[in-house]
């Protein structure tokens, strides 16, 4: 595969320069997911590995929100008559689409407006990098709903954001953090307007786009893998990564573009 789908039900999707903008669409209902928007997110973060078309993803609230969660009627309901085979597989799913945007070999750039919460929230989470608005509400809402924390990925990988304390107290109270904690925590990378939301975070893609991308990917492999590492077992990796990226060309256009006095560009390979 090298173009990325766009030919999508559940969310809206579209590529324009290398960047793929997506977003739930859903916004009369502040975006929920569903069993089927879960399944098609996952399959197309999932292929996005593969395509060579996009460099970067934004994904984008929707109607002044970004997400609501699971749908209260077409997920959470039916949960509740499921054996523990079939919540299993569901659980499994939700988490596989956590996989697939950590593994997806590209940057990705949440930009978040009003509601945040839930799996919305997981999304923002995974992502690389977040742009919020001030009026942006995030919620780990777990525990409001009689369940943990521990939600796709969630206790690992938001502690690592915010500090254990603070991922703590918002699994315990499912409060919603403001944007403003958001900031600085370092949840959200920076704050804007609502009217600028969606002009900064195609600015930020664009500037990672003009980047060496092969070393981008493997910059997001790296800070996934180097997790479960040991420090000799991260700087052997990155030792490795490092050596490949060396012998790419956009290395070579680097240096050439340094001796010449000129700003490097860059062709991804």
């Amino acid at each position: 595969m090298t173009e990325c789908r766009t030919d999508v039900s559940h969310f809206n999707c579209r590529v324009e320069n290398r960047i793929a903008h997506i977003s739930l669409n859903r916004p009369e209902r502040k975006n929920p997911l569903t069993f089927e928007s879960y399944a098609e997110l996952r399959d197309w973060f999932r292929d996005l590995h593969y395509v060579e078309n996009v460099d970067a993803v934004i994904i984008s609230a929707n109607g002044r929100n970004f997400s609501s969660g699971g749908d209260v009627h077409e997920i959470i309901g039916p949960l509740t008559m499921m054996s523990a085979k079939e919540l299993l597989r569901f659980t499994r799913m939700t988490g596989d689409l956590v996989k697939a945007i950590l593994n997806c070999g590209k940057p990705v750039i949440s930009a978040v407006d009003g509601v945040c919460v839930g799996a919305g929230a997981i999304i923002a989470m995974a992502s690389d990098l977040r742009i919020a608005t001030p009026e942006a509400k995030t919620a780990f809402l777990f525990a409001r709903v009689g369940l943990a924390g521990c939600d796709m990925g969630a206790c690992a990988i938001l502690p690592r954001i915010i500090g254990q304390g603070r991922a703590a107290e918002l699994f315990y109270t499912g409060r919603s953090m403001s944007a403003d904690e958001g900031e600085r925590w370092g949840f959200y990378n920076k704050l804007t307007s609502t009217d600028k939301l969606e002009a900064e975070a195609l600015a930020l893609a664009e500037r990672i786009i003009e980047g060496p991308n092969f070393a981008h990917m493997m910059t997001k492999t790296m800070l996934q893998q180097e997790w479960s590492m040991s420090i000799e077992q991260a700087i052997e990796a990155e030792a490795q990564a490092q050596a490949l990226c060396m012998q790419t060309e956009d290395f070579k256009r680097a240096f050439d573009a340094f001796a010449n006095k000129q700003k490097p560009i860059f062709e991804g390979n």
